[in-house]
């Protein structure tokens, strides 16, 4: 039996560092488990919800980042993309990054050479007006000209997600999990539940599911959803033994 409550317990001490994270599109496809099987460090399992498995891709706000010995005033902020599914490893559940876009070129280096996590370098940008949002990426690094477009509107609160549901399974996520020379190193957040809300996709291009070596998405995912956002605590990355 998988604890996914013991993931969303504070960690005891001081964190590494905090952030907020704001205007969260969670889109979710359901891919075949053997196309993320063939994808993933062979230490992974692969976390299914009722025999079915996922594939995320999750455009955001990254807003006064900073580690903990950083003056507040010199905090950045910048705009992420991540492609994520979801993963078991020594019998805890987290996510696992296929890849992470970022506005910031200093984020950039600093999540690989620190914690070893597939960033690259995009152009973002979005525009909102009330409740319909667009919001693009274009990766400006490493050759590849993958990119991300979405059009969306945000719908009704839908509150804290209940453990059990899928919506616990997919958003309520604290672990990350990154094979590090040849080991799986565990990363922690923390933060207060998400209010998620429900989010009508109008039209979305996808080109950085396939970019990862995964089937292409459908022309719409399977589910959607939306936060305002959340204050989050970073613990630091260590190998997971």
């Amino acid at each position: 039996m998988i604890d996914r409550i013991a993931p969303t317990l504070r960690p005891s001490g001081r964190a590494d560092g905090t952030q907020r994270w704001e205007s969260l599109l969670f889109c979710h496809w359901e891919l075949p488990s053997n196309a993320l099987r063939s994808v993933l460090p062979s230490q992974l399992q692969i976390d299914m919800f009722e025999g079915r498995a996922f594939v995320g891709v999750v455009p955001f706000k990254m807003r006064r980042i900073k580690p903990r010995w950083l003056p507040q005033a010199f905090a950045f902020n910048f705009y992420e993309t991540n492609v994520r599914t979801y993963v078991v490893h020594r019998g805890r559940p987290g996510v696992y990054f296929f890849s992470l876009d970022a506005s910031s070129r200093l984020a950039v280096w600093a999540a690989r050479s620190g914690w070893a996590l597939p960033y690259f370098y995009s152009k973002m940008n979005d525009i909102r007006d009330g409740n319909h949002a667009t919001y693009w990426s274009e990766r400006a690094s490493s050759g590849s000209s993958a990119t991300h477009s979405v059009s969306y509107i945000v719908g009704q609160e839908l509150g804290e997600s209940q453990p059990g549901t899928l919506e616990h399974f997919l958003l309520e996520r604290y672990l990350l999990f990154v094979e590090r020379r040849g080991a799986i190193h565990v990363g922690q957040v923390h933060h207060q539940p998400y209010l998620a809300k429900r989010a009508t996709v109008l039209k979305i291009q996808d080109g950085l599911i396939a970019a990862t070596g995964l089937p292409a998405a459908g022309k719409h995912p399977d589910l959607v959803h939306y936060c305002d956002g959340v204050d989050v605590e970073v613990f630091g990355i260590r190998p997971d033994t």
